[in-house]
């Protein structure tokens, strides 16, 4: 009975909505990282190719987004140590490196992308070459990477390109005529999957619902001056619930735009941009901007957070301080998007083949992250002194599950196609 009265978190009450809105903000610089070029890629082509038939995967998107952020926010809070700084604690030096390398690959990867992203929408906007609007683009990120109160800026700016792809998306819905709204209904209680549409459902999951977001996260947190009680008195569930809704709301407008816009005319699409022009018949010349803007915000949030995330996780790994202020992220933020410059535009920019290696290489860093985040999950030593989280251990078995699966189907998939793209 005794150890049941030292349960920590028991007598903390939940806060006024108006205070969880003040305390939340890394669920958000998440979206913006999730919703990239590749995002919206994918889930375009989800739409053109199959319509509504695959609506429903926002089901276990929304599922395995929250459990994700709430596993890796409890643990940051029972164990007092963000993500690989426990695993480092827990399961040793090897361990943490292993995890920051992996995750700092798929980050330096998905940088590539976004640079493409940007560039392309600078020149849908204002009709400059992508390479120059991807330079001015990367000018203005840099600049916020060696302004002062870092977070509160990324976190501002995101929030303001999160808005800016939401107007965007759904002013093009509505602009289209909006879904067929049985069709929708359909699909998102079909749970089928269409021949030939495994590979980029597969892909749509593991951008929109990635443990390494959890991650991150749990570093933002810091950032933020997260609390133990936050974690019982709703901040960080308000945290993954606004992250994974707002995940949603842009993603989902994507698949319908492609459904409505693209699907009936048989019609697919291998790059962002190219939306934007199959629209203008239908919004006239405002098409181009609307989506110009939208591409800009979700290649602009992505690339200012993704840059800092990798090399955030890649010191934590090796036990760095990953402040955002200090000297080795600013440089190292520096030194990636300088490499990925010069491999993106080497490639000549094509999203699709950047997109692919992304996908591979976020196929290798969420399994291995994400084992020992759950043996950790799992710790009765680590839940010491708070009440066993029953419900979000299965949870996180399940989606860890699901994770490996999509994980061995990306692989087999994709890693030819990636080999065929080097010549061998």
């Amino acid at each position: 009975m005794s150890e049941d009265k030292t349960v920590f978190g028991e007598d903390v009450k939940r806060l006024p909505l108006r205070d969880l809105l003040k305390r939340i903000g890394p669920g958000l610089v998440a979206t913006g990282i999730v919703i990239g070029p590749g995002a919206v890629t994918t889930a375009a082509m989800l739409g053109a190719d199959y319509g509504y038939a695959l609506i429903w995967l926002v089901i276990p998107i929304i599922f395995m987004g929250i459990t994700f952020m709430m596993t890796t926010n409890r643990l940051a809070i029972v164990t007092g140590l963000p993500t690989i700084h426990a695993i480092r604690k827990y399961y040793g030096p090897v361990a943490s490196s292993v995890v920051g390398i992996a995750v700092f690959l798929a980050c330096l990867f998905f940088t590539m992308g976004n640079i493409s992203g940007t560039g392309a929408g600078m020149n849908l906007i204002f009709g400059v070459n992508w390479k120059l609007g991807s330079v001015i683009m990367i000018a203005v990120v840099v600049y916020c990477y060696f302004a002062k109160n870092v977070y509160s800026k990324v976190e501002k700016i995101i929030t303001l390109c999160i808005l800016v792809m939401i107007v965007s998306f759904y002013a093009t819905l509505i602009g289209v005529g909006g879904p067929d709204w049985g069709g929708f209904a359909k699909g998102l209680v079909s749970f089928q999957i269409p021949e030939g549409s495994l590979a980029t459902a597969l892909a749509f999951i593991s951008t929109n619902a990635a443990v390494t977001s959890g991650i991150y996260a749990t570093y933002l947190g810091k950032e933020k001056k997260w609390k133990k009680e936050d974690l019982f008195n709703g901040v960080m569930f308000t945290d993954a619930l606004v992250h994974i809704i707002s995940v949603v709301l842009i993603s989902g407008a994507i698949i319908l735009v492609g459904a409505v816009v693209l699907h009936p005319q048989g019609l697919s699409i291998s790059a962002p941009a190219q939306l934007a022009e199959l629209l203008v018949p239908i919004m006239g010349g405002a098409a181009r901007y609307i989506m110009g803007l939208a591409l800009l915000g979700a290649g602009f949030s992505s690339l200012l957070a993704n840059t800092q995330r990798g090399m955030v996780l890649l010191g934590a790994g090796f036990d760095k301080d990953v402040g955002l202020e200090t000297k080795f992220i600013r440089i190292g933020c520096l030194a990636c998007l300088a490499f990925a410059m010069v491999i993106c535009y080497s490639y000549g920019g094509s999203p699709t083949q950047l997109i692919l290696m992304a996908n591979i290489a976020t196929s290798i860093a969420t399994p291995v992250g994400g084992l020992f985040i759950l043996l950790l999950l799992w710790r009765d030593d680590v839940n010491e002194g708070y009440k066993k989280p029953t419900v979000l251990r299965i949870c996180m078995t399940i989606s860890y599950i699901f994770a490996l699966i999509m994980t061995g189907s990306a692989l087999s998939g994709q890693l030819p196609k990636v080999l065929a793209l080097f010549g061998l």
